[in-house]
């Protein structure tokens, strides 16, 4: 038997990898199947399912180009209704994979299709717990997005279903099973991820405030609910699409590998109503980008902030990237259901430069230059982008708290006349909401390089007003 994990950064997520006597299930993979068939094929085995706990929100699952390349059974578990071929599995039913059993535990409350996978292994022991979005290392999933298909699943109806599901069908389980949740710290699935990605179910009971015995079902429900915020725009749309189906990963990849020149992206982006995405570094983009790009780093949370920030997942995109990378910025996107990149700017941005084509900028100072900016001017407006539990936490002294992730509200809130000071936590989101608003008329921003990070660290604070602790932060 064969138990691996593969975990995706950028999206906080776990796909699974189980092999027994020349067979493989799949566990909740990702949009791009081709590394699930390679893995099986060096192991020389077949891939005879894939298993699915519930639809997800965060990301398009790979379920349906993997059975269709592979031959292999979709698998969800009760209450699922797929607008495609599949197998409704029972609760309680074993499934056989080689020598090994995989148990169904129909857990609904973070979706009322959430099934759990318990791995049984060549000795009939109960070895591993596959647990989607139900149970995570150090919380559970929320109980807020069913809703957002389902009107009438209300959170508190939710939240009371996944307290069941908890009591009756996962703390019953040996204390020995390793937990291994669909997510980890980083995602939106939940509030209070772990950065470890896998736990026995024992420690588990000692740690996560949700598998607490003290705790009534009322009180369960009250703290699962506790601090939820909204969640990301896209997340109905990817559970649609996990429902309904999707075009093939190959179609979209051919679709968005385009190679333009100056001269043809220019009119794609004129003549189509095309988003341009740069995706390069923060501050590579501050010093030069078309204009009206926005900016969205490859090498950051970039999936989950295109969800959060693009609100249409059917929105056309001509993306800008570093030389190399076309082909996994199109896939990154695919992942969370962005198909329409419809070409890339050949050559890159020094193209476009040397074309002669009009260039943008954006200015980013660093700490030195706040410090002394500040001195002269004490009454300067900052901009801190964080979320609110990360400013209300700790933040500079007279800074206003302007969220990227609900940055409409934001916005609104801003004078376009004004000029601020813009900083996040190190200098990734601060570009992206530079960026949206520099496109919607906003022309007074400058960029705190480093953010909140290097503010704390620079001893320049030291002599000045900025003074740590007291001073500086709140």
């Amino acid at each position: 038997m064969k138990v691996e994990q593969i975990y995706t950064g950028c999206l906080a997520q776990g796909a699974y990898y189980i092999m027994s006597d020349g067979e493989v299930a799949i566990i909740d993979p990702l949009r791009e199947v081709e590394p699930y068939i390679q893995k099986a094929a060096l192991d020389k085995a077949k891939i005879k399912y894939v298993l699915e706990t519930h639809f997800h929100a965060d990301f398009v699952s790979g379920h349906l180009d993997l059975a269709k390349k592979t031959g292999a059974k979709i698998v969800y578990g009760p209450n699922a209704a797929p607008a495609f071929e599949f197998y409704s599995a029972k609760d309680g039913e074993e499934i056989a994979l080689g020598k090994v059993k995989i148990k169904v535990l129909h857990t609904p409350g973070h979706t009322m299709e959430s099934t759990c996978y318990l791995l049984i292994d060549e000795q009939g022991k109960d070895t591993a717990l596959f647990s989607g979005d139900t149970l995570f290392i150090g919380d559970v999933g929320r109980p807020d997005l069913a809703q957002k298909i389902k009107s009438d699943l209300t959170q508190d109806i939710l939240a009371g279903y996944l307290y069941d599901s908890l009591q009756n069908k996962i703390m019953p389980l040996s204390d020995s099973i390793v937990i291994y949740p669909a997510h980890g710290a980083g995602s939106a699935c939940g509030k209070k991820m772990s950065t470890e990605t896998q736990d026995t179910l024992g420690h588990q009971k000692q740690t996560n405030y949700a598998l607490d015995p003290k705790l009534s079902k009322a009180e369960f429900i009250a703290a699962v609910l506790d601090g939820l915020v909204a969640p990301p725009g896209y997340f109905p749309l990817n559970v649609m699409m996990n429902i309904q189906g999707y075009e093939s990963i190959d179609q979209v990849l051919e679709r968005g590998h385009h190679a333009l020149s100056p001269a043809a992206f220019e009119i794609a982006a004129n003549e189509t109503d095309a988003l341009i995405l740069d995706t390069r570094d923060a501050q590579t983009f501050a010093k030069g980008f078309i204009p009206n790009s926005i900016n969205i780093g490859i090498d950051g949370s970039f999936a989950p902030w295109v969800g959060a920030m693009i609100p249409d997942i059917k929105q056309k995109i001509l993306l800008v990237a570093a030389l190399g990378r076309e082909t996994e910025i199109i896939t990154r996107l695919a992942r969370v259901g962005y198909d329409y990149t419809i070409g890339f700017l050949e050559g890159g941005i020094d193209a476009w430069h040397k074309a002669g084509k009009e260039m943008d900028h954006i200015t980013s100072i660093d700490t030195a230059a706040l410090v002394e900016l500040k001195s002269n001017h004490p009454a300067m407006a900052i901009l801190d982008v964080r979320k609110a539990s990360e400013f209300n936490s700790e933040h500079i002294k007279g800074a206003q708290n302007a969220p990227l992730d609900f940055i409409n509200e934001s916005m609104a809130a801003i004078n376009k006349e004004k000029t601020y000071y813009v900083h996040c936590a190190g200098g990734y989101r601060s570009m992206i909401f530079i960026s949206i608003l520099k496109a919607r008329g906003f022309q007074n921003l400058i960029d705190i390089k480093g953010g909140f990070k290097d503010l704390k660290d620079s001893n320049q604070f030291n002599t000045t007003e900025f003074k740590m602790p007291t001073s500086l932060l709140l």
